[in-house]
């Protein structure tokens, strides 16, 4: 007997990045502003990468921004390098400058910007789940600490699950280079590990060589929404191996989210190899 075809997610092949970043705005609310009704909040997993400040930028200007009942978003972040909130690799800071449209005290501490800013989207402050990465920093604590934090803040924000996995209502990634997505590079131990949250060794292959903590990627199977964007000719090679004929998530982890239920918004110049 055959084996029945493997399931493949939603395809959409948009322009250029602005287009990907108003196609994924426009899901990305849509998205939280359905899941609400149904569970009294909705919780969305974010990304960084380049991608993210143009899709931030569209959540917050007219008409998304009335869209999305922002009193009611949790927001957490998929991975993110172990640096600072406010240094310029952190994963958090697109958002904290974008969203919020705000600004670091000396003392670390969030101000609401300064005369002139960009009005804040009215996300509470309580509702932002980063990865500790400051705190563990000052207290010398490190990664494995941070990433052990945020895994017990999760359990205890009462998400649904599915066995151990809490199931967010969204979650957005991005993909590498070399086919990594979250901060799951290939033939991480994160793939067999049984951990919510994990710290991730400094990569030695791709920039930026810094340690990252990261979600389990078993949370995309669980979803109930899951959307990868990819930008750019540097992403043509690699999208074309991951949804070429081979699978082997152990070489290429984006290859986790090519399954039915995931929708894919990549614009032409990372889609120009797809089909060849």
């Amino acid at each position: 007997m055959s084996e029945p075809p493997l399931s493949e997610p939603e395809l959409v092949v948009v322009p250029d990045l602005d287009a990907l970043a108003s196609e994924a705005a426009e899901r990305i609310a849509t998205a939280l502003a359905d899941s609400v009704p149904a569970r009294g909040r909705a919780d969305w997993a974010t990304t960084g990468g380049s991608t993210m400040p143009a899709i931030y930028r569209r959540l917050a200007a007219q008409p998304l921004r009335d869209m999305v009942p922002w009193h009611a978003i949790h927001v957490w972040w998929g991975d993110d390098r172990y640096v600072p909130r406010d240094h310029p690799l952190s994963n958090v800071k697109p958002l904290d400058d974008i969203l919020l449209a705000s600004a670091y005290t000396e003392g670390g501490q969030l101000g609401m910007g300064t005369a002139g800013a960009p009005t804040p989207v009215p996300l509470p402050m309580d509702n932002l789940h980063p990865f500790p990465t400051t705190i563990a920093i000052g207290g010398a604590h490190g990664a494995a600490w941070c990433a052990a934090e945020l895994a017990t803040e999760l359990y205890a924000a009462g998400l649904e699950r599915a066995g151990d996995w809490p199931i967010f209502d969204l979650v957005v990634v991005g993909i590498g280079a070399d086919g990594h997505l979250l901060s799951v590079f290939p033939g991480s131990a994160a793939l067999e590990s049984g951990d919510l949250a994990l710290a991730i060794p400094a990569p030695t292959h791709i920039e930026p060589h810094v340690e990252r903590v990261t979600l389990n990627p078993a949370v995309l199977g669980v979803a109930r929404q899951v959307l990868v964007v990819v930008s750019g000719a540097g992403k043509a090679s690699i999208l074309a191996d991951i949804f070429g004929t081979e699978r082997d998530p152990s070489r290429w982890p984006a290859q986790l989210a090519r399954r039915a239920g995931t929708t894919w918004i990549v614009d032409s110049a990372a889609a120009e190899r797809l089909g060849r």
